[in-house]
């Protein structure tokens, strides 16, 4: 079974961001910062979706949790997704994690 658990990503301190240049023209090509002239897009967040394999719910709680504690994200949604989308909230809502909380079943 495969599930995808979608979080947020902030940035490494309250006055960071994240940066990334946004060029239509060349687009899929990473370019540093400094060797662009393409408009620079700031951001303190960025939204993940991430596959999780696990054949039981347990496990796929079990490995997502461990992805959440080495990211810097707090709170998590975890779906059930056959599809395979990698569109935020597509899929059936299994649980959401949040750090002071845990897992709470949908």
């Amino acid at each position: 079974m495969t599930y995808f658990l979608e979080y947020t990503i902030p940035a490494a301190s309250d006055d960071a961001e994240f940066e990334f240049p946004h060029d239509e023209i060349n687009a899929g090509t990473t370019v540093p910062l400094t060797q662009t002239d393409a408009e620079i897009v700031h951001t303190p967040a960025l939204p993940a979706r991430t596959g999780i394999i696990g054949a039981t719910v347990p496990e796929a709680k079990l490995e997502a949790e461990q992805l959440i504690t080495h990211s810097r994200a707090t709170e998590a949604a975890l779906y059930f997704d056959p599809s395979n989308s990698l569109q935020a909230g597509v899929g059936t809502l299994v649980a959401t994690f949040t750090e002071d909380r845990g897992w709470q079943d949908a």
